[in-house]
């Protein structure tokens, strides 16, 4: 193992262990599933599903929120550690021309509303930038504020990404794409790349990502500022970060699992515990 990528696997780790910390001392202490008072206030499903079903769903709620911030905490250390540098909710300015803001409108408009006996048209990333790009009139300025972004301190690379959950919904997915029509169209550019971003494909590959709310904007398997699992990572913090996120989530999953089944299921953990990894 190289000292990069010890190192990678160790900040990421720092991350995690805060959040998971944080979300055991809630579910264990703060906030415990208190099976008299499920039974209190949901007397019918009590009566037809077991409370360990909903002991799960209540840990899962307090698990899932939290999580959803962890991943641009794990985005900007990935940046920090590879390529030098990364912030979240970071502010872009520039100027964009103004036929190319109601270029922008026009193309997201098209992909939401079938002309009237038409189909929806299907997104293309290509066509759609060139055709944005070919917009002039005066300089109009333009703020955005994008979710993720890092500079490569060597070269002087900066990029811009919208990271999102890997099942977004179609609203959120329209304000990324219109962010990174915005930020491609601003003369001077303000960085060298910006994408839609996922941190991982619960599909697999990227040719079987099927969820279909994103699809609506993007074409998911082929559009270059869609990045999915890998790419992101590698994108965002250099060459074998994935591989550093795989291992160390695999490190320390083996016990917090143990500790999820033992203290809060209040089981033993299964023999089939041991073959949930990453």
């Amino acid at each position: 193992m190289s000292g990069k990528h010890d190192e990678m696997k160790a900040a990421i780790q720092a991350v995690i262990r805060t959040m998971m910390d944080r979300v055991m001392d809630n579910v264990l202490l703060k906030d415990p599933f208190i099976k008299e008072e499920h039974r209190t206030k949901r007397p019918l499903y009590a009566a037809l599903v077991p409370d360990e079903i909903f002991k799960g769903s209540h840990f899962e709620r307090r698990f899932v929120t939290p999580f959803g911030k962890a991943w641009e905490l794990l985005a900007v250390t990935a940046a920090e550690k590879g390529l030098g540098y990364g912030t979240a909710g970071y502010t872009i300015r520039g100027l964009v021309k103004e036929e190319r803001l109601r270029r922008i409108t026009e193309v997201l408009n098209r992909l939401e509303h079938a002309e009237k006996g038409k189909k929806r048209i299907k997104p293309d990333w290509k066509s759609e930038l060139a055709y944005v790009l070919a917009g002039g009139g005066e300089p109009i300025p333009v703020t955005v504020v994008c979710d993720v972004y890092a500079e490569g301190k060597k070269r002087g690379t900066r990029y811009a990404f919208e990271l999102k959950a890997p099942l977004p919904n179609s609203d959120q997915t329209k304000v990324s794409k219109e962010k990174i029509l915005k930020l491609y169209s601003m003369e001077p550019p303000q960085v060298d790349g910006a994408y839609y971003a996922l941190p991982y494909n619960p599909y697999g590959r990227k040719e079987d990502y099927a969820w279909s709310f994103p699809a609506r904007w993007f074409n998911m398997k082929e559009d270059e500022v869609v990045l999915i699992g890998d790419e992101f990572w590698e994108k965002v913090g250099g060459k074998g970060t994935y591989q550093s996120f795989i291992d160390a989530v695999n490190e320390i999953g083996h016990g917090y699992r143990d500790r999820i089944y033992r203290e809060f299921l209040g089981i033993e953990p299964p023999s089939s515990a041991d073959d949930a990894r990453l």
